[in-house]
C-alpha cells in the first residue's frame, strides 16, 4: 500500500495510468526507450501537448496555484526585495549600493571584489552554523559565446540562481555582475523581515483570502486551497525568502510539467503532495522523469520540446535581465536539454543540471 502510494506521487506523468492510481508496471514519469512508431500510438493523460507555463509566482498565490489549477498572477520577486524590473537603472544603483555598504561594513572603503565577496559571504554563514548540506561553494557558470555580451550565472548554496544583469564586454564582468546580483539577494536575506514569521503568515493569509474571495474558515481548513497555502507557509516558519523560494521552485516545476494535474487525477490529496514534496529536494531522478514525459510529447506532437526550449529560454532571458531568481527557468531548461539527449540516445548523465 506504501508502495503504491508513493508511485502515486511521483512527478512524471504516467503515460497510460488510471485516475485511480492504477499504474503501469514501468517506474512512473520513465517511458523507457520509444521508437518512432510506438511514440505516435502514445497518449499523454494529462494533455496532448506540454501545459501552458505558469504565471510568475508570489507567496500567496499558492493558495489557488500549488493544489489548483495552475500558479498566481503575481511576480514573488518583490518579495524577496528586488526593484521593479521594468527600470534597469534603478536595478543597477540598488546592487551597487548593496555592494558598497557591504563593503564598508566588511572590508572598509574601497573598491570590492564582489566574486571574493560573495564567497566570503556564504563561508560565514556556514562558519556560524548555516545548514548548507552541499557545503559553501558559490559556482559560476559561463553560456559559451565567442562574442559579447557574454553571460554567466551563479548557483548559491541553497541552490538558488542568479545571472549578469547588464550588458557585458568581458567574461569577466559577466561574472562580476551575476556575483551583484547574487550578492544583494544573500545580504537581503538575512533582514529579519525576509524571515517567515506568524506575523508574515497572517498578514499572506489575510491578501490570499481578499485575492481569492475566500472565507476564514476555507484558510483554517487544509483540504483547500488557501489552508495548505497556510500549512506550507506555517511548516517553514523561520525559514527566509529564499529558502521559500528553492522551496517552491519545486512545485512550479511540477506544475510545469503538468505532474500536480497528474496527482489529482491519481487521487492524490494536497495534503499528501504538500507533505511529499516539501522536503524532497530537487534531484537528477526528479528531473529524469520529468524529461521522459517531454520525450513522450514530443513523440506525440512533433516539435513539442523545441517550442517549449523557445518559450523558456525568452522568459529566462527576460527574468535574467531583471535581476531575479532564476532556478526555475534554468531547470526548466536543463530539463529539456536531457529530453532532447534522450531522443538522441546520448548518455544524459552528461548533460548539464546546474543551477
Amino acid at each position: 500500500m506504501e508502495s503504491l502510494r508513493h508511485q502515486r506521487l511521483q512527478p512524471g506523468i504516467g503515460y497510460g495510468a488510471s485516475a485511480t492510481g492504477t499504474l503501469r508496471s514501468l517506474r512512473p514519469g520513465v517511458t523507457g526507450t520509444l521508437s518512432s512508431a510506438q511514440g505516435s500510438r502514445v497518449s499523454v493523460s494529462a494533455s496532448p501537448g506540454p501545459p501552458p507555463p505558469p504565471p510568475p509566482l508570489q507567496l500567496h498565490s499558492l493558495g489557488s496555484g500549488i493544489m489548483g489549477s495552475g500558479f498566481g498572477s503575481v511576480d514573488m520577486s518583490a518579495g524577496l526585495g528586488l526593484s521593479n524590473p521594468t527600470n534597469p537603472a534603478v536595478l543597477r544603483e540598488a546592487v551597487d549600493a548593496v555592494v558598497r555598504s557591504f563593503a564598508k561594513h566588511t572590508q572598509g572603503y574601497g573598491r570590492v571584489n564582489v566574486v571574493e565577496a560573495l564567497q566570503e559571504f556564504w563561508q560565514m554563514k556556514q562558519s556560524r552554523g548555516a545548514d548548507l548540506r552541499n557545503g559553501a561553494l558559490v559556482v559560476y557558470e559561463m553560456v559559451p559565446s565567442n562574442n559579447p555580451p557574454y553571460v554567466c550565472y551563479v548557483s548559491l548554496p541553497g541552490g538558488s540562481c542568479f545571472g549578469s544583469f547588464q550588458f557585458c564586454p568581458t567574461k569577466a564582468e559577466a561574472r562580476r555582475s551575476a556575483a551583484k546580483i547574487a550578492l544583494m539577494n544573500s545580504v537581503f536575506n538575512e533582514h529579519p523581515s525576509r524571515r517567515i514569521t506568524d506575523e508574515f503568515i497572517e498578514k499572506s493569509v489575510c491578501e490570499a483570502l481578499s485575492s481569492f474571495n475566500g472565507n476564514r474558515e476555507e484558510a483554517d481548513n487544509p483540504s483547500t486551497g488557501i489552508g495548505a497555502f497556510r500549512f506550507m507557509l506555517e511548516s517553514n516558519k523561520g525559514k527566509s525568502m529564499l529558502e521559500f523560494q528553492e522551496l517552491m521552485t519545486v512545485f512550479q516545476l511540477l506544475h510545469w510539467n503538468g505532474s500536480l494535474k497528474a496527482m489529482r487525477e491519481r487521487q492524490c490529496s494536497r495534503q499528501e503532495v504538500l507533505a511529499h514534496y516539501s522536503h524532497r529536494a530537487l534531484d537528477d531522478d526528479m528531473r529524469t522523469q520529468m524529461a521522459a514525459d517531454w520525450v513522450s510529447r514530443e513523440h506525440t506532437l512533433s516539435g513539442t520540446i523545441n517550442r517549449e526550449m523557445a518559450a523558456t529560454e525568452r522568459e529566462l532571458e527576460e527574468a535574467r535581465l531583471a535581476g531575479r531568481e532564476l532556478r526555475f527557468y534554468k531547470e526548466r531548461k536543463d530539463i529539456l536539454l536531457m529530453a532532447v539527449g534522450q531522443l538522441g540516445g546520448s548518455n544524459t548523465t552528461t548533460l548539464p543540471c546546474t543551477c
